[in-house]
């Protein structure tokens, strides 16, 4: 058996992984990053490759680093695709956008946390975590290249992705980390990458189509204008899907890909769910997927996991040089995750809660009289409805009139909400009576468009 004790363990080598690593060895901290695969796959996750904002990404890896992994700046729209009314809604989008090449992306990353000197160590799968009688997270107990090992750490980075197993191992009852997670709160997703033979007319926008259930959708991300990330998703309350025929049976509609190579296929869970109210525990921090640090109306993530592992790290790295890394001395991360992009996510799930309580035809009826800036609006948090925007969806849309209600309602709610989150307490032992305001408010969600309780 071999033993390792950095100062900082990150587990997982993906987005929140690598910054947290950069931020933390960029600081003078010695710092290991362990990862299930072998090093040439390191980086290859699933993923729709559709990359937002990186001219405003964290400092820690500069955009000079990863603009390489940019396969088309060009994409400027969504293009959401409508069977049931026989329409093309073009959405626009705003700030930066691309399409990446997410392999290429992902080494860029781990070599840029390698040059703030990390050490990563492949072909390490964890098997337990470390702790003290106190319930502090010491590290964890792996296996490393067949070989048992042993990693103790001052603090322990989770950016192991949806559903980590240090969260099933770990006992954190006694702490406020938020072990409300179930399986429902998840999207299961599989993407293709597929080479078409001639140049797609649609190389400029992102391409969404509904599947025949709610709360489901295809995807279609030009990388090139030949190479294309194919894929589909679906909540977890729902019907499973076949994920794998159901985009094989779409593919075979569309034209440009008659006589299409599939050139790579992959599958995975992602978070569609509000943040972690807290992803903090005596000596442990949790980042990215890992912490429900996802979009939950898109599955964006690229983003919230570079700000959060960049955060858990600096966070870290005070908590460390002050001797302390206790569960209040690492607070500070929840709250910045909040500020940063969490209160926005956490009002986008209200629309997500709303997608499983309405019949896909209205919802796409619906979205067929929305003005497409407006959808792009909401999306991003950011939609106003004002009094003449209404007036011309009720005219447009009168036989979706209870589904235009329950939107109305949804955004005046996920408003509460956010204002609610801009509140978030500056201490763990407020935690509790700020969940249970905010509880309330999801009741009000859930009454109002008539959905299951999510949480």
């Amino acid at each position: 058996m071999t033993a390792h004790a950095p100062d900082v363990l990150v587990v997982g080598a993906g987005t929140a992984g690598s910054y947290a690593a950069a931020t933390a060895a960029d600081a003078g901290l010695d710092v290991v990053v362990v990862d299930r695969k072998s090093e040439s796959e390191a980086g290859h996750v699933a993923c729709g490759d559709a990359l937002k904002g990186a001219g405003a990404f964290p400092e820690a890896i500069p955009k000079s680093q990863i603009e390489p992994a940019f396969t088309n700046s060009g994409v400027d729209h969504g293009r959401f695709e409508i069977p049931s009314e026989e329409t093309v809604l073009d959405i626009p989008v705003p700030g930066e956008l691309a399409v990446i090449d997410r392999h290429e992306f992902g080494r860029r990353i781990i070599a840029a946390a390698e040059d703030a000197g990390a050490r990563f160590h492949y072909d390490t799968v964890v098997h337990d975590v470390r702790q003290a009688d106190d319930g502090r997270v010491l590290g964890v107990d792996a296996v490393r290249h067949g070989d048992p090992a042993t990693y103790d750490a001052e603090v322990t980075v989770d950016a192991a992705g949806a559903l980590s197993i240090l969260q099933d191992c770990a006992d954190l009852s006694e702490t406020t980390f938020d072990t409300n997670v179930q399986f429902s709160q998840f999207c299961s997703a599989y993407r293709e990458i597929v080479e078409v033979p001639d140049p797609v007319e649609w190389d400029d926008a992102l391409v969404f189509k509904p599947t025949e259930r709610a709360a489901g959708y295809l995807w279609y991300f030009p990388r090139t204008e030949t190479t294309i990330n194919a894929g589909l998703g679906f909540q977890m309350t729902e019907e499973p899907m076949e994920l794998v025929e159901d985009l094989k049976r779409d593919l075979r509609t569309r034209p440009e890909f008659r006589g299409a190579e599939v050139v790579d296929k992959l599958g995975a869970a992602l978070p569609t769910r509000r943040p972690y109210d807290s992803a903090v525990a005596p000596g442990f921090v949790a980042a990215g997927d890992a912490a429900g640090h996802v979009n939950p109306t898109t599955g964006g993530g690229i983003a919230g996991a570079a700000y959060a592992g960049c955060y858990a790290a600096e966070e870290a790295v005070r908590a460390v040089g002050e001797g302390d890394t206790s569960e209040a001395n690492l607070w500070r991360y929840n709250r910045r995750v909040m500020e940063k992009f969490g209160a926005r996510y956490a009002g986008l799930d209200v629309y997500n809660v709303l997608s499983t309580a309405v019949e896909v035809d209205d919802l796409m009826g619906l979205l067929a009289a929305l003005p497409g800036e407006k959808i792009a609006e909401a999306l991003y948090g950011e939609a106003s409805f004002g009094l003449a925007l209404k007036t011309r969806v009720v005219l447009r849309s009168l036989e979706y009139w209870e589904t235009v209600l329950d939107f109305y309602r949804a955004k005046r709610l996920s408003d509460g909400l956010v204002d609610h989150y801009s509140r978030y307490p500056g201490r763990p032992e407020a935690l509790g009576g700020w969940q249970a305001a905010r509880d309330d408010l999801m009741d009000r969600v859930y009454d109002a468009v008539g959905a299951e309780p999510k949480y």
